[in-house]
């Protein structure tokens, strides 16, 4: 199985593009899609799933255009969007019933189906309870029953743990890594542990282009040997944030606990530490876009 873009790309208007210029290629396995807000993530997604037309490029699964044939991927296709809407006065089994209606399950494949899905996200004990009763995490986790209820050859998921609690966001992960092997996962965030977590290659996208398209260890042994902390006072870091990539800061009761990336030691007392995908993710979208 395999999901290919070339030359993707989705303008608004005259001169605002979502996404230009965007070729992937994508096999069995979870794929990370990384990018800060506004990046085109979301859009991306709309036209690997065949929500939105492109305006430029093409995209092809398994070697067929979807663009001119979207029912190839939809007949496979399970979708998470970011804003997930359900039923509210549906019981869960009767909203999983209703989404395997649609999808053209019959009523035994669908009961199975229902009864997995449930087991793997953790809610067989609400299946007979309203989905407006549910919490956050566990409509989100609903989500991803019913992006999954059709054993989908592809699965794309949209920023599925934003809003979540830590352990919410472990079990939705774990519930995607546990289904991943056989089939192709985009997973859009902006929160970059939760694809160090799962992923096995990570696109990032910024300003609408792909600026890398690696495995996790290519990105983060990039960065290698350039990610120092240091403790600074407030002022200090003034000075430091002019100068480099700081990556995170802690307050402490005597002074900042500041991590950074740099060419070398930035200050005297500075100290080389291990780099992380955040500190990778970081400096690939402080770099120019293209670059």
């Amino acid at each position: 199985m395999k999901l290919r873009t070339e030359g993707l790309g989705k303008r608004y208007g005259e001169e605002t593009w979502g996404v230009r210029d965007v070729t992937l290629e994508l096999g069995e396995g979870i794929h990370g899609l990384l990018g800060p807000n506004g990046a085109g993530k979301s859009t991306l997604l709309g036209i690997l799933s065949t929500v939105m037309k492109p305006t430029a490029g093409a995209a092809y699964w398994n070697g067929t255009d979807i663009v001119e044939s979207p029912d190839a991927v939809r007949s496979v296709l399970g979708y998470l969007p970011q804003d997930f809407g359900a039923y509210p006065n549906l019981t869960l089994e009767e909203f999983l019933e209703y989404v395997g209606a649609l999808r053209g399950l019959d009523a035994e494949t669908t009961s199975a189906r229902i009864d997995e899905m449930l087991a793997l996200t953790n809610l067989v004990h609400v299946r007979d309870r309203k989905i407006k009763t549910f919490s956050g995490g566990m409509r989100q986790r609903v989500g991803i029953a019913q992006a999954l209820l059709n054993d989908p050859d592809l699965l794309v998921v949209d920023e599925p743990t934003v809003g979540l609690d830590p352990e919410e966001r472990v079990r939705l992960r774990s519930a995607l890594t546990n289904t991943a092997s056989d089939r192709v996962v985009v997973l859009s965030t902006h929160i970059v542990p939760d694809v160090e977590a799962t992923a096995n290659e990570i696109a990032i996208l910024d300003d609408g282009r792909v600026v890398a398209h690696e495995s996790v260890e290519t990105l983060v042994d990039r960065v290698s040997g350039t990610v120092y902390e240091c403790l600074v006072t407030p002022s200090d870091l003034t000075e430091l944030r002019e100068q480099y990539q700081v990556c995170s800061t802690v307050q402490r009761s005597d002074g900042v606990s500041v991590r950074l990336l740099a060419d070398e030691r930035p200050v005297e007392d500075a100290e080389p530490v291990s780099a992380t995908l955040e500190d990778a993710y970081l400096d690939t979208v402080d770099q120019p876009s293209g670059v």
